[in-house]
């Protein structure tokens, strides 16, 4: 299993970075060509989503990337340190029509996310949340020699 790990400041500027690199190590990994878009796009998704996330929060620690080649399959997942709202429990600060406005804002960003990717888990608690998104891959072709 081999592992890329990227980490960035929450600046939107590095978000393309992000997808260009998630978009090399997927297709090294064997991800299908015509599946090569929509790493991009979710990546890119994932990664706004952290960055308004932790710009939001005031949060200063980079926006994690791992991007994890596996036997069958390739899984990118994008880390965020900004507390979320846990079942029962609210999210602590602007007012109310903030609030809402961001949560819409997510909700649209996690729906983007899953349109694009068929294998999608999002965690998230109050030390951060988690998007891991995963692709088959095809083996490499065998050499008879």
């Amino acid at each position: 299993m081999a592992t890329v790990e990227l980490r960035f400041s929450a600046l939107p500027e590095h978000v393309r970075t992000a997808r260009l690199v998630a978009a090399a190590v997927a297709r090294r990994a064997g991800v299908d060509e015509a599946v090569l878009d929509e790493v991009r796009l979710a990546v890119g998704e994932a990664c706004t989503r952290a960055v308004g996330l932790h710009q939001i929060g005031g949060i200063s620690a980079p926006v994690k990337v791992l991007l994890i080649e596996e036997e069958k399959q390739f899984s990118i997942e994008v880390g965020d340190e900004a507390p979320h709202a846990v079942a029962g429990g609210g999210a602590s600060g602007g007012g109310p029509g903030d609030a809402d406005g961001e949560a819409d804002e997510d909700e649209m960003g996690l729906a983007v996310i899953s349109g694009l990717v068929d294998d999608v888990e999002v965690s998230a608690g109050e030390h951060g949340g988690l998007i891991k998104m995963t692709w088959p891959t095809t083996p490499p072709p065998t050499i008879l020699v």
